[in-house]
Parts: structure tokens; C-alpha cells; sequence
């Protein structure tokens, strides 16, 4: 049976003026976000995390093809609420591009191209193509976030299924030995991959083969939880290898393949067992609008003033980000390297304290060493100044230890109050361990301290420091940051952190003064 729709007599807005209008700010959106455009593309270019994303556009455009005859019988409202969450979008491009914050931009970029449907095409063609749209947002290279918390779950369960499993297991960091040999859980044994992997691929089958919302979500949620489970025992099925062979299975590269092909076999299980609730899809009665009289000049105007108004809000973050680059210095100071700090506290050759943090491309940076009462310790401070996507301070390339043939590994990491003299602030603390291969004793250790500053502010979140960085750059106060990096060499209980304690209290001042030097330079 066919439904005959009657609706007033004005013609809406036609689909035709409305799709070229549509592809025509599609473009120009793109183009003004080349920058954040070719970024993502890159990604996915440079990390088999995200090469996935290839797929995405594609994908999508088949989604929203199959809902060709569904779009046909509607007709295109714009709608000038979408303008205001497009506005949030350009507002949190802004932001993200001030803090360099390559998710934050990508993902309100990518906000900005599904709010054009709502704000040109309206709510109904929008609810109809809902899925295709959010599926878009898979495109962004997002979720390596998760490994350090992927990384420590799969080390808790391989040490504990290993010791369920009558294996003795000494555990430290990310680090632990069994009978047989040493292991250590590495970015590659995060599973990140097979997760963002799994759920992209699950999402897709969910709503191609699920009617009901209550079904697809259950298997979005499967899709989260199998390729963890799966990594954590893929991660134990090689250690047990591994140990039962003399270490001649499941290392090297197999380590690798056998990964890659246990997840295969795992995920092709979920499908098929998916499958075994499948809906079909519903039939719905098919839909003839039938529309009377001339074309409606006010809808066609708000047509036209949305789209003026998008064009404008897609312009306005480079309009402010200009402003704001215009009225800060391209030029930084050097960071001064003190003879001595306090009195009691004069600059050393160090002896045994071979250690620097392995932060990329800073502006300027120190690593002296002060004693005190025989009592060595170590600073590092690292100054960005004009920082953008490939040099910043708070960055998955910034650490304490570097990825490539480190000579540390972590042993435990926390948080601490530390007493500044006139304040107190929360700092990041981490110990150390060296390696055999770093040519220096297994037995020496390390206490490290680590709070980041910004124009002055102490912080020892990430997030925060992102949040300050871009906050001060529209108040106009630049974006100088720094990280400040205190250590000395683990004895007695508690005596390195009374040292580092020591030496925050009585030069925390003279260190904010040395930070603040290339401030004044410029």
C-alpha cells in the first residue's frame, strides 16, 4: 500500500539549490581546515592503529546511499539551532588548535561536517541518516590515549593467570620475570589496536544486521570487552609459550603474527555468533509527498542565510586564531643555566647521575646537577614557546624514559604533595630502575619528580596543562610552558624523597625565576 502525504500548499526548499549549497560549504570547510584535514589522512597513512580510516568516508557515503529513496520523500528544513552546536564546534576547534591538541581539533572538525546536515538539510533528513553521520566521527584517529591503562590491565592478568598457573612471577612496573626468562607489557601488547579495531568493525555490523536499538548497543558493548579479554589472553597464551618452548615460540616477530592471528580467529567468532540474532530488515510502507503552489521564498531564504551564517562560523576561529598569533613574539629566550641556586646548593659535575627525560624539540632546556651535604640531585627543565602540533610540551612523544632502547623502565609511579615553601602542589613521582644494557648497575634507581609549569601555573595533569596553555593564549599571555623534572639516586627508605623534598623547598623560587627569564627576553 502506498501513503499519500498532503502538505500546505507552499513548495519547500528543493533539493537540488539545497545539495549544491550543501557540497559547496562541504568544500570550503575542508579547505579552511586543510591543516586538521591532511593531519588525520596522515594518520592514517603513518599508523596501522588507524589505517581503518581509510574506509570510514566510503563507508559512509554507502550508508547514506542506501538511504536514498527514505531521503527522497523529505524535504530539506534548515534549522538554525544546528548554527549554535556549530558554533561549540568552531569554539572547541579554537581551543584545541591553541593547546595543539590534535584529537580535540580533529574531532570538532569532523563535528563541523555533520552539523552541515541539521543546519541545511534539517532534523528529519538528519534522523534519517543519524547512523552514517556518527560513524563518520571512526575517521578521527583517536583512542591510543587508553594504552598506558590497556598496558597495566594486561599486565595484571598475564601475572596473575601466570601464578594461578603454578608459575612464580617477580613483578615490577610493566616489567616482570618468570623462571624462564624476562617479559615486559609494551605498547604493541596493549591491544589498542585490536580495540578500536574491533569496535569500528562491530559498530558497522551491529547496525547492519540489528533492528532494535537494545540488540545493536548490547553488541557495540561486545565489541568493547572481547578484544580486551582476547588481548589479555593472547598476552598469556605467548608468555606460556614462550616458557614451555625455551623461548624459541612467540618471540621476535611471532610475538606479532601470533597476536594478529589470534585476534582474527576471536573476532571472526563474534560475527558468527552475532549473526545467530540477526533481524531482518523492516519493510516500511513506501512514501509519496505530494506538494501544491509556488516555491516558498522564506524557506529558501533561510536556506540561504544558514548557509551564510556556517560560512561565517567556519571562518571566525582562523579570524581569532590570527588575532591572537599576531599579538605574540615568534622569538624565545634562552633558559640560563645557574652556577648555583642556594647557597648550599652549587652547580656539580654529575657523578653517577646519568639521566636525562627524553623530551622532543624543546625551545630551550637545561640539565645541571646541585649538591648539598653530599647529596646529589638533578633538574631538568624543558621551555616551549610557539608550540603547534609538532612541538609541544604535554605530548604522547614526552616522557621520562624514551620508547626506543630506553635505560630505564618504570618501577612505580604515583602522585605526591610537595611543599614549595610559600605552597603546596601535587607532583607527578616515579622510580626508576636501570637497565643491564644501559652499561649501569640493575640495582640503581632513580626518584623522580615531574610537575609541569605554565606562565607560572604548577599543574601535573596533562589535561590541565592543555586547558591552561590555551586559556592563557587567548588572554594574550603567549603559551610559555616548561616541564620541571627534579632527581636523585634511590638509598635509605624515604631518603630521596626527603632530598628532592629539601631541594623543591629551598629552590622552587630561584627555578620559577629561571622559567620566567625567557619570558622577559623576548
Amino acid at each position: 500500500m502506498t501513503a499519500v502525504l498532503m502538505t500546505p500548499r507552499r513548495q519547500p526548499v528543493p533539493w537540488k539549490l539545497a545539495l549544491a549549497l550543501s557540497v559547496l560549504l562541504l568544500a570550503l570547510t575542508v579547505v579552511a581546515y586543510w591543516d586538521t584535514a591532511s593531519a588525520i589522512v596522515l594518520t592514517w597513512m603513518r599508523s596501522e592503529t588507524f589505517t581503518h580510516g581509510f574506509l570510514v568516508p566510503p563507508i559512509t557515503a554507502w550508508l547514506i546511499w542506501r538511504q536514498r529513496e527514505s531521503l527522497s520523500a523529505l524535504s530539506p528544513e534548515p534549522n538554525v539551532w544546528a548554527l549554535l552546536a556549530l558554533a561549540g564546534a568552531a569554539l572547541a576547534w579554537l581551543l584545541g588548535d591553541l593547546a595543539a591538541v590534535n584529537a580535540l581539533a580533529q574531532l570538532s572538525f569532523v563535528a563541523m561536517l555533520v552539523l552541515l546536515v541539521p543546519a541545511l538539510l534539517g532534523l528529519a533528513v538528519t534522523r534519517a541518516i543519524i547512523f552514517p553521520l556518527g560513524f563518520l566521527f571512526f575517521a578521527v584517529p583517536i583512542g591510543e590515549f587508553a594504552m598506558p591503562q590497556l598496558m597495566e590491565w594486561t599486565a595484571d592478568f598475564t601475572v596473575l593467570a601466570l601464578r594461578l598457573s603454578g608459575i612464580p612471577v617477580y613483578r615490577e612496573g610493566l616489567q616482570f620475570v618468570i623462571p624462564s626468562g624476562n617479559w615486559s607489557v609494551v605498547e604493541a601488547c596493549s591491544g589498542v589496536r585490536y580495540l578500536i579495531a574491533s569496535v569500528t568493525v562491530g559498530t558497522l555490523f551491529a547496525y547492519l544486521n540489528y533492528q532494535s536499538t537494545k540488540r545493536r548497543v548490547l553488541f557495540v558493548i561486545v565489541s568493547f570487552l572481547v578484544p580486551v579479554l582476547a588481548n589479555w589472553l593472547r598476552a598469556y597464551i605467548i608468555v606460556m609459550l614462550g616458557h614451555f618452548s625455551g623461548n624459541k615460540l612467540a618471540t621476535g616477530v611471532d610475538h606479532l603474527v601470533y597476536g594478529w592471528l589470534f585476534f582474527g580467529i576471536v573476532i571472526m567468532l563474534m560475527f558468527m555468533i552475532g549473526a545467530r540474532w540477526a533481524e531482518p530488515a523492516r519493510v516500511r510502507p513506501a512514501v509519496v509527498r505530494s506538494h501544491f503552489g509556488s516555491l516558498d521564498a522564506s524557506s529558501t531564504g533561510r536556506l540561504w542565510a544558514n548557509a551564510l551564517c556556517f560560512a561565517a562560523l567556519v571562518g571566525l576561529p582562523h579570524l581569532a586564531l590570527w588575532k591572537v598569533e599576531s599579538g605574540h613574539s615568534r622569538t624565545s629566550g634562552q633558559l640560563i643555566e645557574p652556577s648555583a641556586l642556594a647557597a648550599d646548593w652549587p652547580r656539580v659535575a654529575a657523578a653517577g647521575l646519568n639521566f636525562k627525560p627524553a623530551f622532543q624539540n624543546p625551545s630551550s632546556e637545561i640539565n645541571p646537577v646541585f649538591e648539598s651535604q653530599g647529596k646529589q640531585v638533578g633538574l631538568y627543565l624543558a621551555h616551549y614557546h610557539n608550540q603547534d602540533y609538532n612541538r609541544k610540551l604535554v605530548s604522547s612523544a614526552n616522557s621520562l624514559i624514551g620508547a626506543k632502547e630506553p635505560q630505564w623502565v618504570v618501577a612505580r609511579s604515583a602522585k605526591q604533595a610537595v611543599d614549595l615553601g610559600a605552597t603546596q602542589e601535587a607532583w607527578r613521582t616515579t622510580e626508576l630502575r636501570a637497565l643491564a644494557s644501559a652499561g649501569q648497575s640493575t640495582d640503581m634507581r632513580l626518584e623522580v619528580w615531574q610537575i609541569y609549569w605554565i606562565n607560572g601555573t604548577l599543574t601535573a595533569s596533562d589535561y590541565l596543562a592543555k586547558v591552561y596553555s590555551a586559556v592563557y593564549r587567548l588572554l594574550g599571555r603567549g603559551d610559555d610552558s616548561a616541564v620541571i623534572v627534579v632527581y636523585t639516586v634511590k638509598g635509605q627508605p624515604g631518603a630521596a624523597q626527603a632530598t628532592l623534598q629539601n631541594f623543591l623547598a629551598t629552590n622552587y623560587q630561584q627555578i620559577n625565576a629561571i622559567l620566567s627569564v625567557p619570558q622577559q627576553q623576548k
